[in-house]
């Protein structure tokens, strides 16, 4: 393929409900959608997931754009390029930058899968025909409004619940939970909250059989995480501290965990997401697909690369109407008893909604 127009449309998308973690909350979502066409007139579609502050990583909405505009597009523009595994090659002397490569890096996925007559999860190499699908709640005003929210989520059917805690919303929170629902599937979310010096306080969570914790500490420690391991028996899950493929050998080699979350847009595309679910499969750790409260288009990405045969935990790709009133794509993702169909139609399954789309942009740029 070769792509000679590329697209970059910032939109704004209100949420339904505020998210809240332990770094901060979010109540309307701004990203970057990423239109490519190739010389055959194939149109691929990519999203952006950083946040408009550095709250998760280092990069931002501006940062993505400035890198896309000024480094990544002028690298791909006009490239023929053979499968999109390339395209990492081609990013490599670009230091970290992860989402802004993903996000574009998405697109030539899909028209990679387009050109070759195959769904998005085909060509990942996916045989899964639904994947299983689980929540996050973001804390709560108080203990009983958090219960009653979860109470509804496993009304839809989700198969497990994952909590936001932090420092004096930890232990009496999933105490109070377990109590009202003792079989639930639970896993907490710290978000680098802890230290160390929580060891005491971690260690008391070994007493309300979860199925992980998920990054306690530093964003980018795994020599820390594999102390804390070692004292607990809860599995912790890697989340920030993975960034590529190597973050995850070595984590691996340390014991630095019993799970990894995989992040596309953390890990930096597809290409590397693939690459570290293989790992993780070769040594017996568990993946799952985490979320960054993506629009449409990145849903779907995730819910392609979930229908690897390794993602065997419950992932966080909920559908649309959980947390959009209306979503960018067509038909919009729909999650029924705690499951989402996989798109077998070629390409990524869903339609960009233009009408949505141009509802919620607030600027446009266009690169050939």
């Amino acid at each position: 393929m070769r792509l000679e127009k590329i697209i970059l449309r910032h939109i704004k998308m209100p949420m339904k409900a505020p998210f809240t973690t332990s770094f901060g909350t979010v109540d309307e979502k701004e990203l970057l959608l990423i239109e490519a066409k190739d010389a055959s007139g194939i149109t691929g579609w990519g999203e952006t997931v950083a946040f408009v502050a550095p709250w998760y990583t280092e990069e931002t909405l501006k940062t993505t754009w400035h890198m896309l505009k000024d480094y990544l597009i002028p690298i791909l523009l006009n490239k023929e390029i053979g499968h999109p595994d390339e395209v990492t090659s081609l990013f490599a002397p670009i230091r970290r930058n992860c989402m802004a490569k993903a996000s574009i890096e998405g697109a030539v996925w899909d028209i990679y899968a387009q050109q070759t007559k195959q769904s998005l999860a085909q060509a990942l190499g996916g045989h899964k025909q639904r994947i299983e699908v689980g929540v996050s709640v973001g804390i709560q005003p108080s203990t009983a409004q958090l219960i009653e929210l979860i109470k509804s989520h496993i009304k839809k059917g989700y198969k497990r619940v994952k909590v936001k805690i932090k420092p004096c919303y930890d232990i009496e929170v999933v105490k109070a939970i377990r109590a009202e629902l003792p079989d639930l599937p639970l896993m907490v979310d710290a978000n680098s909250a802890y230290t160390l010096d929580d060891i005491n306080i971690l260690q008391q969570l070994d007493d309300y059989q979860l199925l992980m914790i998920e990054q306690p500490l530093a964003t980018d420690d795994i020599i820390d995480h594999a102390t804390l391991q070692r004292k607990i028996k809860t599995p912790i899950c890697l989340d920030e501290s993975i960034t590529s493929f190597e973050d995850a050998r070595k984590a691996i080699a340390l014991g630095s965990c019993g799970v990894i979350n995989i992040k596309i847009g953390r890990v930096g595309g597809l290409t590397e997401a693939k690459r570290i679910h293989d790992l993780c499969k070769e040594n017996g750790i568990p993946v799952w697909c985490g979320g960054m409260l993506e629009a449409g288009i990145g849903r779907a990405h995730n819910i392609a690369l979930t229908s690897l045969s390794h993602f065997i935990l419950p992932g966080d790709t909920a559908g649309s109407s959980h947390y959009w009133y209306e979503d960018i794509i067509d038909p919009e993702v729909i999650v029924k008893d705690g499951y989402i169909e996989v798109p077998q139609s070629v390409g990524i399954g869903y339609a960009p909604n233009m009408a949505v789309i141009d509802k919620l942009t607030i600027c446009t740029e266009v690169y050939q």
